[in-house]
């Protein structure tokens, strides 16, 4: 019995020493920014979905921070500036980098 115990005890103190937590390391982001990164992100995907003008499967939407990166193609200059002007408009986003080739 006393074995087991011992036995059990160092697996769990090995686990919990070699198992990575949720410690923010430079160039991370905490799990709360993460969180709000996603909703953003989601929120800009669902709008260009909504919108009429914009090809939501043509465009890519990440988040870091509060700046959303956007990339991909769309068919004309409207349509780029159209996407960036919604994800502007998106509660917390501070920034955008509208990095949208328009196909020629």
């Amino acid at each position: 019995m006393f074995i087991r115990t011992t036995l059990a005890l160092a697996m769990t103190a090995a686990v919990l020493l070699t198992t990575p937590g949720c410690a923010v390391t430079r160039g991370q982001e905490s799990v709360g920014n993460y969180v709000d990164d996603a909703t953003i992100t989601t929120q800009v995907k669902s709008r260009f979905v909504e919108n009429k003008l914009v090809d939501a499967a043509s465009i890519s939407v990440e988040t870091m921070k509060g700046t959303v990166m956007l990339s991909g193609f769309a068919k004309n200059g409207a349509e780029r500036n159209t996407a960036e002007n919604i994800a502007r408009g998106v509660k917390g986003v501070t920034s955008v980098r509208n990095e949208i080739a328009v196909r020629p």
